[in-house]
C-alpha cells in the first residue's frame, strides 16, 4: 500500500495512513504512521514497535540507532504479529482486543563497575502485550466480545511476567515467540503481559558473541573432537585433542570479543535483569525462570532481595554447584538413569505396543522381568553402533551413518521432553529392525549447520560459545587441575550416566583454559549465601525425573532459603514442569503469580494429569 522511491514516500489508501514530518539537524524525513499512531513512543526505554521480519536491533556502530529503528516501523497492521483473538469466533482481520507482539531493544552498560568504560550491550527484547494496541479513534467495542479484566487497549498489564528459558545461551525472545500466550494464560488467566530478552551474548543481542565465523566450521571440528568416550580406544589421546581444540576456541574468542568474555557472568546478567525491571516500570520482578534461568533468579534474589516479587523457578539448579570446577556437569547426572529406566522404558512398557512401538520387543513374553529385558535389548542395539555404525539414506540429506555419539545425544534430548517419547521410541524400534531412516533424520538435527537454509543477514551469537564462557566465568576461582584429573572426571561421569556423562563433561571441560585468556577475574560473580531475607518468597518447582536438574537441587535450595521459598515436588518427567502438566502445579503457580498466594506448607507434592505415551489415533 505504500512504497519508497528515492527520498519520496508515496501512499495509496490514505484512510489507513497519515504523514508526520520529522526534522533533524541535517535532513528532512518523512515518517509514516498508522491509525495506531507513530511507534516507537518517545519515552519508551525499550523502543517497542510491532514485530515484523525486519525488527532486528540496530548495529552497535550505527551513529543514529533511534532513526534506523524508527524506520523499521511498518505501518500496515496486517504485517504485524498479533495474538489469538480473544473472541475465538472472530478472526476477520479485526485487531481490536487482540494481543500483540512488540519488538525492541535496551541499551545497558557493558561494564557496570567502570564509569570510564562507555561501551554498551544492546539487548534484544520481545513483549507479548495482552491488551493489544489502541487505535487513535477506536470504533465501539463489540458487546459480544469478552473483555474480562484486561487493561484498556494499548496499555501494559498490572504486572509483566519476565521469562528466561535457561541455557546458558537460551533466547528469551524465542521463548516469548514460542509460548508467551500459553505462559500468560497458564499463570494469569491471560491477564499479564509476557516479556523476554536475549541475555548479553545470546542470539540477537549485541555485541555478537561467536568464536567461529560460521556454524559449518564448528560442525566440522566437532566431528573430530567430540566423539564420546565409549567410541575411542585411547580416551586420554582423544581428550588431548579436545583440549587443544578448546584452547584454540578460547584463543579465537579472545581475538574476536576481547574482554567481553569477562562480562557475561550470571551476576552481570542479574544486574541486567534489574535494569529490565526498571525499564518495565515495576517495583519488583514477576517472572518465570527455567533451568539455568533459575540460576539467574537465585543470584538476582540474593543481590536484589527488596526487588523480588512473584518469581517461579522451574527445573532448579543449585548455584553453589556452579562454583565448583566441573560442577555444572557432574552435579546434574543424578536422575538421567532413572528417567531412562523408570520413565522412557518403564512408561513405554506400561503403555504397550499400541502407544509405544518399543514395547513390541517384549510383547507376548510371560516375563516378570520384562522391563529389564526391554532395557537390555534396546541398549544392545545402541551399543552395537560403537563398533559398527549403520549406513543410512534419506531423500533430503542423502547418504549418512548412524553412529553412537549423536544417537545418544538425541536420546538425551528426548528425555527433556516427554512429548518426543513416542517418536523416539518408534525411531529406536525401527533401528532395532534394521530400518535407519528415522534415525538418520533424528541425527541430522544434531548439527548446527543447515545447508538448505540461507544464512541470516549479520552474525548472531552462538549458544555454545556463550555457554562455555558463562559456565567458566562462574567457576573462575576453582583450582586448576592437570589433564589427568579431567580424564578421571570424564571416566566417572560416563560411568555414572552413559546417556548424559559425555555431553555434560563437554559443557565444563573448556574451563581448563578460561583463565589462560582472561587472566583478570570476571567483573561480577556472586559468592554469597542463598538465604537472604526476600521481599516475597520464591516458588520453586522441581521434578522427580528431571534429566538435567535433579530434585535434590530444589530440596537443597528450599532448605537453605527457609521461609523465603516454597517448593512444589512435581512427580513428572522431562526438564521442568511445562512438559508434563499437572493441574495441581498449575493451580499453585497461577495463584502465586496472579494473587501472590503461597502454600502454607514448605513442600507440596503434585502429580501430572497424564502419562507420557498417549494412544495413537486409529
Amino acid at each position: 500500500m505504500w512504497k519508497v522511491i528515492g527520498s519520496l514516500t508515496t501512499l495509496v489508501g490514505l484512510s489507513l495512513f497519515t504523514l508526520d514530518h520529522l526534522t533533524t539537524a541535517s535532513t528532512h524525513k518523512l515518517i509514516v504512521s498508522s491509525d495506531y499512531g507513530q511507534l516507537p513512543l518517545p519515552d519508551d526505554p525499550f523502543h517497542f514497535i510491532p514485530c515484523t521480519k525486519n525488527s532486528i536491533p540496530p548495529a552497535l556502530n550505527d551513529i543514529d540507532p533511534s532513526t534506523t529503528w524508527a524506520a523499521r516501523f511498518d505501518p500496515d497492521p496486517s504485517h504485524w504479529s498479533w495474538g489469538v483473538h480473544l473472541n475465538e469466533s472472530r478472526d476477520d482481520g479485526d485487531y481490536s482486543r487482540r494481543g500483540i507482539y512488540l519488538c525492541g531493544y535496551l541499551d545497558l552498560p557493558m561494564d557496570y563497575h567502570s564509569t570510564s568504560n562507555t561501551r554498551i550491550v544492546r539487548l534484544a527484547v520481545t513483549k507479548y502485550q495482552v491488551s493489544g494496541l489502541a487505535r487513535l479513534s477506536s470504533p465501539a467495542t463489540s458487546p459480544s466480545l469478552d473483555l474480562r479484566s484486561l487493561p484498556s487497549a494499548g496499555t501494559k498489564s498490572p504486572r509483566t511476567i519476565v521469562v528466561e528459558p535457561g541455557g546458558p545461551g537460551g533466547s528469551g525472545t524465542f521463548k516469548v515467540w514460542s509460548s508467551a500466550e500459553e505462559v500468560s494464560q497458564r499463570f494469569s488467566d491471560g491477564q499479564f503481559d509476557v516479556l523476554g530478552w536475549d541475555p548479553r551474548g545470546v542470539n540477537m543481542s549485541l555485541p555478537p558473541l561467536s568464536c567461529f565465523p560460521h556454524d559449518a566450521q564448528r560442525d566440522r571440528w566437532s566431528l573430530t573432537t567430540q566423539a564420546y568416550r565409549e567410541t575411542t580406544a585411547d580416551p586420554l589421546r582423544q581428550l588431548s585433542m579436545l583440549d587443544a581444540m578448546n584452547n584454540a576456541s578460547f584463543a579465537a574468542c579472545k581475538e574476536r570479543i576481547g574482554d567481553f568474555g569477562r562480562l557475561v557472568s550470571t551476576a552481570t546478567v542479574a544486574r541486567d535483569l534489574d535494569e529490565i525491571r526498571k525499564a518495565i516500570g515495576e517495583e519488583e520482578v514477576t517472572g518465570y525462570f527455567i533451568s539455568y534461568g533459575t540460576g539467574i533468579a537465585q543470584t538476582y534474589a540474593n543481590m536484589f532481595p527488596h526487588r523480588v516479587g512473584r518469581m517461579i523457578l522451574d527445573g532448579n539448579e543449585y548455584v553453589r554447584d556452579h562454583r565448583l570446577l566441573g560442577g555444572f556437569g557432574y552435579t546434574a547426572l543424578d536422575n538421567v538413569t532413572d528417567a531412562w529406566h523408570d520413565g522412557f522404558l518403564g512408561e513405554c512398557l506400561h503403555a504397550g505396543p499400541k502407544s509405544c512401538a518399543l514395547a513390541e520387543l517384549v510383547v507376548g513374553e510371560a516375563d516378570p522381568n520384562a522391563l529389564a529385558r526391554l532395557q537390555e535389548r534396546v541398549e544392545k542395539v545402541i551399543r552395537s553402533l560403537i563398533d559398527r555404525p549403520l549406513p543410512a539414506y534419506d531423500n533430503k540429506n542423502g547418504p549418512s551413518l548412524i553412529t553412537y555419539s549423536p544417537l545418544v545425544a538425541a536420546i538425551y534430548e528426548a528425555l527433556y521432553r516427554p512429548r518426543m517419547w513416542p517418536d523416539t521410541a518408534q525411531m529406536l524400534y525401527e533401528l532395532s529392525q534394521g530400518n535407519t531412516t528415522l534415525a538418520a533424520l533424528a541425527l541430522e538435527k544434531q548439527w548446527g549447520f543447515d545447508p538448505f537454509t540461507p544464512p541470516t543477514p549479520g552474525k548472531f551469537s552462538d549458544e555454545n560459545d556463550l555457554a562455555n564462557l558463562v559456565i567458566c566465568a562462574d567457576s573462575f576461582d576453582a583450582p586448576f587441575e592437570p589433564l589427568a584429573w579431567w580424564e578421571d572426571l570424564w571416566s566417572n561421569m560416563t560411568t555414572q550416566s552413559w546417556i548424559a556423562g559425555n555431553s555434560r563433561f563437554q559443557n565444563v571441560f573448556p574451563c581448563r583454559h578460561f583463565n589462560t585468556y582472561w587472566k583478570m577475574n570476571p567483573k561480577d560473580v556472586y559468592r554469597g549465601d542463598l538465604n537472604t531475607t526476600l521481599k516475597n518468597p520464591l516458588l520453586l518447582i522441581s521434578e522427580t525425573y528431571d534429566p538435567a536438574t535433579p530434585l535434590r537441587n530444589g530440596r537443597r535450595l528450599a532448605e537453605e532459603m527457609g521461609e523465603n521459598a516454597r517448593l512444589i515436588v512435581h512427580h513428572g518427567y522431562g526438564h521442568s514442569s511445562q512438559w508434563d502438566v499437572s493441574a495441581c502445579t498449575e493451580r499453585i503457580g497461577r495463584g502465586y503469580i496472579l494473587e501472590g498466594q503461597v502454600p502454607e506448607e514448605r513442600i507440596t507434592e503434585c502429580w501430572p494429569d497424564t502419562k507420557p505415551f498417549f494412544p495413537r489415533e486409529n
